[in-house]
């Protein structure tokens, strides 16, 4: 029950650093931040752990690398939802 806890907080956290990283912070609340943390961690676990070789958060992985490949995967996921939204990265 902790680590799901910790899970849904460090989701957060990294959900709304892309979100600052990205520039859509104001466009996002708590629970978007959330959502984009967690499924940006998923992205990066089927896009960057083969690459770089290190879990993310969604395996109970809570290094200093996997909480990088972590938000470099929201970063991505923000990137493709502009993209579509915009049509730009930005």
């Amino acid at each position: 029950m902790i680590n799901f806890i910790i899970w849904i907080i460090v989701g957060a956290l990294l959900g709304w650093l892309a979100s600052i990283i990205m520039r859509t912070d104001a466009q996002q609340g708590a629970l978007l931040n959330i959502v984009v943390g967690i499924i940006g961690a998923f992205l990066a676990g089927l896009l960057l752990t083969p690459l770089f070789g290190v879990g993310t958060i969604n395996q109970n992985n809570f290094s200093i690398a996997s909480l990088l490949v972590s938000l470099l995967g929201a970063v991505i996921l923000l990137a493709i939802v502009n993209l579509f939204r915009r049509g730009s990265v930005r």
